[in-house]
């Protein structure tokens, strides 16, 4: 068993230059699309309130990247160096785009999950080079077993300014100098971009069938605890910080829903990524949250929805 898990690793994915590109893109587009809905005023009400703003940053870019080296050390052996990695560079991605629809449904608050968005993403530019390199290195060197990651950061800060930092700043340009164009390509925007990019995780998962099915119940049960670890992450840093019942599904959902998208496109860029390292684990984790994070998120979101309707919440 340890063997086959081992060998997951070293597995080539069928995973074209092409393919890459087209998913630097479609991320891209969903990048611009987010910053088109993001306004001036959603900065200030944050500063206005900074401890929903601390609660958040640190939810997403501090404690669940610490909370999942913690996790990959817990789990020792039974798990493989790329997974681990994997896990970790989907945690220090930032928060993804749909969650702002899923707050809507589970009755949070939307105001801040689109704040949050936007501040993580552009954090992101930063602490996604940041997180995965000094968490890795951590890992590295508490495992015999992993070779020393050596990454050059400023390849990977150049590629996550490309697909988040520009989109970001041009849709941002967009929302306030051409208003109206901007409020006409939100939606469509954002719904082809986000049809693109699960069609893209699909053929790729399709592509590569039958090592996704000889690995699922592993994959499953890794993600299924770590995206567990994420959502519960948010609420109980929300709690602490003293939040109301919709904020803390708020936080809950922004934790929990990542950008791995983003894991994909810089995974399947080799100036960042290397072809000679174990790739095969960290594509499958990163590929198999893109999915996961959405089911776990709607189900969670419908749960809450309904218990609003029953008891009401307070805001």
């Amino acid at each position: 068993m340890k063997e086959s898990l081992a060998a997951l690793d070293y597995i080539r994915l069928d995973f074209s230059a092409e393919s890459s590109a087209t998913i630097n893109v479609a991320l891209a587009l969903i990048m611009f699309g987010v910053a088109l809905d993001i306004k001036p005023e959603h900065f200030k009400n944050l500063i206005q309130n900074p401890r929903q703003l601390i609660a958040g940053v640190l939810s997403q870019a501090i404690l669940l990247p610490a909370a999942t080296f913690g996790l990959v050390m817990a789990l020792g052996d039974n798990i493989t160096v790329g997974v681990a990695l994997g896990m970790i560079l989907v945690a220090a991605c930032p928060g993804g785009n749909i969650s702002n629809f899923i707050t809507s449904f589970a009755k949070g608050n939307v105001a801040l999950a689109v704040s949050l968005t936007a501040i993580s993403t552009i954090l992101a530019v930063v602490m996604t080079p940041f997180n995965f390199t000094f968490w890795g290195n951590m890992y590295a060197q508490a495992n015999s077993l992993v070779r020393p990651i050596e990454l050059d950061w400023r390849e990977l800060l150049k590629s996550v300014m490309m697909i988040l930092g520009l989109p970001m700043a041009l849709g941002m340009l967009c929302s306030v100098y051409l208003p109206r164009l901007a409020e006409r390509l939100i939606k469509p925007l954002r719904q082809a971009s986000l049809v693109f990019f699960i069609v893209l995780v699909v053929v790729a998962f399709t592509k590569n069938f039958d090592i996704f099915i000889n690995h699922i119940t592993y994959v499953f049960l890794l993600v299924l605890i770590h995206n567990g670890i994420a959502l519960g992450m948010g609420y109980l840093t929300a709690t602490v910080f003293g939040l109301s019942e919709t904020n803390r599904r708020t936080l809950s959902i922004e934790t929990g829903i990542h950008n791995s998208g983003l894991g994909l496109a810089l995974l399947f860029n080799p100036a960042v990524f290397p072809p000679d390292l174990p790739l095969g684990g960290m594509a499958i984790v990163a590929g198999w949250w893109s999915i996961w994070h959405i089911v776990s998120g709607t189900t969670l979101a419908f749960y809450w929805q309904r218990k609003s309707t029953l008891v009401g919440v307070k805001d």
